[in-house]
């Protein structure tokens, strides 16, 4: 059974958690970070955070402004989404992280990062910013690169202020503020991931499906051929969610070689 708790992130902005126990002496905390139109409670995520929790403490949560209020599957703060910027999320893992490191459960555990596609991306950038912090990061079909807008949506940006993109889940076209061009322009140098990453030393991996997205792809491909030191896992026939969908209708294949791929490397990390 999970718990779920809240902790204030400033202004209005709260972060909504969930903790799933270690059914046995963890060996580990792990935080899960989701990705660009995602939350903690999408499809996969319940279940993965379930099944590595037999031997780590997992805790999934939502970013203060990913779009996700009190109902915990629909897209009801849309006027925080469009705000969402990766100086806000990175800043959301910072009042996680501290809170966890903090508490008495969780507070001695090697720490590591889990993000799916920009969460991926997010979680490769903290633990560049906060090694000291991390045991290691997976990266699930992550991003390599922060800028997700297309060239039409920049240039809705700079004319109006304001863009939009499709959630084609739920038919939603959810807004995207000026606000977001501009953090991803002020922060270029700190978000250019790939050669960042040539010079860190902090254990991470790639886990990603064979059918991933063309362009995420090809970042991993770019970024183990910086550090080859990096494994690149891939899935055969793993698509962007490893073959699952929301609502969640069951594993998959795929989706138990990502997670075997993440336990082995957890343990590889914990015996160097």
């Amino acid at each position: 059974m999970n718990r779920n708790f809240q902790l204030p992130a400033g202004e209005d902005a709260v972060l909504r958690c969930s903790h799933f126990p270690a059914s046995s002496p963890a060996k580990s905390l792990i935080v899960i970070a989701h990705g660009f139109k995602g939350f903690k409670d999408w499809g996969m995520f319940p279940y993965v955070a379930g099944a590595l929790s037999r031997e780590h403490e997992v805790i999934t949560f939502n970013f203060s402004h990913g779009g996700i209020g009190e109902d915990p599957e629909q897209f009801t703060e849309l006027d925080k989404f469009a705000r969402n910027t990766a100086s806000r999320s990175l800043k959301d893992l910072e009042i996680l992280l501290s809170y966890l490191s903090q508490h008495p459960k969780f507070g001695a555990l090697p720490v590591f990062l889990l993000g799916h596609s920009l969460g991926g991306g997010l979680s490769l950038l903290y633990a560049l910013e906060h090694p000291e912090e991390i045991a290691g990061v997976i990266s699930w079909n992550g991003v390599t690169s922060l800028d997700l807008l297309s060239e039409e949506q920049k240039r809705e940006l700079r004319g109006t202020g304001r863009s939009h993109v499709l959630n084609s889940r739920t038919g939603q076209q959810m807004p995207l503020d000026l606000v977001l061009l501009q953090d991803l322009e002020r922060n270029a140098r700190r978000y250019d991931l790939p050669s960042r990453m040539e010079q860190a030393a902090f254990p991470a991996v790639l886990i990603q499906g064979s059918e991933d997205g063309a362009h995420l792809r090809e970042g991993s491909r770019q970024l183990t051929a910086l550090r080859p030191d990096i494994a690149w896992v891939q899935i055969p026939g793993g698509n962007h969610t490893f073959g699952t969908v929301h609502p969640f209708a069951g594993t998959t294949p795929q989706l138990e070689q990502a997670i075997a791929a993440t336990q082995e490397f957890i343990t590889q990390v914990l015996a160097e």
